[in-house]
């Protein structure tokens, strides 16, 4: 038996709807799952929407359970907390994570989902994704203990690495964006702040997640000899300009890519995909994360709301959205 659900879907670069979809009962081993929440990753979901992905990245770029193709129409999101109502015994009625695009309902493997600890709140798990991410990163950086940290890039990745970083013991760390009002973020996260100018250099190690040629050319400024960038930023189809002139050689500087396609090689041989996410969803259980959640909508507003927060007309960092309502709201698309 087929049931209804809706679905997100960005149907041209800059256009999106929700569409009605069909979705077959689930079999042996799979889950139904009605969506709580799912959180837009404003700089992923933005490339997305504006058509921004390279052709040579299609196949990288897809995300789990994605439909559709670049550059549209395709589903969109990858970030969804929701209740198990059918499938196993030990996940009925589980609260979980999935990596499924903005829906109200969809079947999925169980081995797709992982429950969300009882100490953190569905509201708070829609970050997970992006948590795991900057565990992915820390795991190829490698910090060590009394480290001299930077996180170039006050957006929802890299207040996530800075949120992880606080926690490490005697590191010093410091978030440093051209946004002034970020510095009530890096309080909240527990770690200092600072403008791209005032930044304190020396650095061991720098984490840069802007996604702009200024802040990954600073990160190299901030850099002690041999010290590493590790580069977070998707550039999409832009190009990159990086000054490897002047002191980069002399100085023995060192930027490596991190992407959490792949688990880190640092950790592949011992842990899983599953363990990865797992632990950023342990990560969770703090309340300073909170601070990543900046505004909330209905599923039903999404095809408005999008438009905004790409263009940055609505501030974000994670935009959470909300189900519930979104089941009797009119269907905008065919």
């Amino acid at each position: 038996m087929s049931r209804a659900a809706r679905a997100f879907w960005v149907v041209s670069p800059g256009r999106g709807e929700i569409r009605e979809v069909a979705l077959p009962g689930p079999g042996d081993d799979e889950v139904l799952v009605r969506a709580l929440f799912s959180g837009v990753s404003r700089g992923t979901e933005s490339l997305v929407f504006r058509g921004g992905v390279p052709e040579s990245q299609y196949a990288a770029m897809r995300a789990p359970f994605q439909e559709g193709a670049f550059p549209g129409p395709v589903t969109s999101g990858y970030l969804s907390v929701g209740v198990v109502e059918e499938g196993p015994a030990r996940l009925l009625g589980r609260t979980v994570f999935c990596l499924y695009p903005h829906q109200t309902r969809y079947v999925v493997p169980a081995s797709a989902v992982v429950p969300v600890p009882d100490g953190v709140p569905a509201s708070r798990a829609v970050l997970a994704g992006t948590v795991e991410t900057a565990v992915n990163a820390l795991w190829d950086a490698a910090p060590l203990v009394g480290d001299r940290i930077a996180v170039v890039g006050g957006g929802m990745v890299g207040c996530s690495v800075a949120a992880v970083l606080a926690r490490f013991p005697g590191a010093r760390v410091q978030l440093v964006d051209a946004d002034p009002a970020r510095a009530g973020t890096a309080t909240a996260l527990g770690v200092a702040f600072a403008s791209p100018e005032d930044a304190l250099g020396d650095c061991d190690l720098v984490v840069h997640a802007s996604a702009t040629d200024a802040g990954l050319a600073r990160s190299l400024e901030l850099l002690a000899p041999e010290g590493t960038v590790i580069e977070l930023s998707w550039y999409g189809d832009r190009p990159v300009s990086l000054p490897l002139g002047e002191a980069f050689h002399s100085r023995r500087l060192t930027v490596r890519s991190s992407q959490v396609g792949t688990v880190s090689p640092a950790r592949r041989a011992r842990r899983s995909f599953a363990d990865r996410l797992a632990l950023a969803l342990e990560l969770l259980a703090d309340p300073a994360f909170d601070a990543l959640i900046t505004g909330e909508s209905a599923f039903a507003d999404l095809p408005g709301v999008l438009p905004r927060l790409a263009s940055g007309e609505l501030p974000a960092l994670c935009h959470r959205i909300r189900y519930g309502d979104a089941d009797v709201a009119p269907v905008t698309g065919p």
